[in-house]
């Protein structure tokens, strides 16, 4: 049982509320072990707070699990949407190209400057265990990113309008598949080149990404 008086507390010593602290810890663990190798009373400890608070202030796992995903969902939506919204403006009224629809896809998440701040390694990692999971990836990236990836499926029928619509789904898998390979960072990229180059460096990988995809989506759905 919460007391009244920690359960109003919501900030410890250095500012950051017990509730972030929370999701920090989650996101960390899960990104780590997954969802069925952490506990709460890990996260509590992780987060230095009392074992009840990470269900006072969310529920079961499930829910805090959900409650870490969803927090830097928007974030990663809006930024591709808003570079989604500009290249259709400056095309019209053509569509955009695909250089164009790749680059709003990948490059606000590849290169921006939040790459580097804390926490946004341990949720890549999260997002690509999601979305190689059967058990979360239908749930969690259809709830949280599909309304995003709708809109980015319109453009890319426009740019191929010839292509089936299987080629495009097909197409779109795989670029989200190469995506969150990199989102894990796991470290084959430095094994495989003797650590010349580092899985976490992702704005390195972003114009080989890109072109990848690019000569992907050419193939398979520009062909007639």
């Amino acid at each position: 049982m919460v007391s009244t008086t920690q359960s109003n507390t919501t900030t410890d010593g250095d500012g950051i509320s017990r509730r972030t602290r929370i999701l920090n810890a989650g996101e960390i663990l899960f990104s780590q072990n997954g969802f069925d190798a952490v506990t709460l009373r890990e996260i509590a400890k992780l987060a230095e707070v009392d074992l009840a608070l990470p269900n006072y202030y969310f529920g079961r796992k499930t829910k805090v699990f959900e409650a870490v995903f969803k927090r830097r969902a928007k974030l990663l939506n809006d930024w591709r949407l808003d570079a989604l919204h500009k290249a259709v403006a400056e095309a019209a009224p053509n569509p955009p190209s695909i250089r164009s629809i790749m680059e709003a896809y990948l490059k606000p998440v590849l290169t921006g400057s939040h790459i580097k701040k804390p926490g946004w390694r341990e949720y890549y990692a999260l997002v690509a265990y999601v979305n190689n999971s059967s058990e979360w990836g239908g749930k969690l990236m259809s709830e949280f990113f599909d309304p995003m990836v709708g809109t980015f499926l319109e453009q890319l029928r426009a740019a191929y309008p010839e292509a089936s619509e299987a080629d495009m789904l097909w197409s779109y898998h795989c670029l989200s598949g190469a995506l969150t390979l990199a989102f894990a960072q796991t470290g084959r990229l430095d094994t495989l080149s003797n650590n010349k180059l580092r899985s976490t460096d992702l704005q390195q990988g972003y114009e080989t990404i890109l072109e990848f995809c690019i000569a992907g989506f050419e193939a398979s759905c520009g062909r007639k």
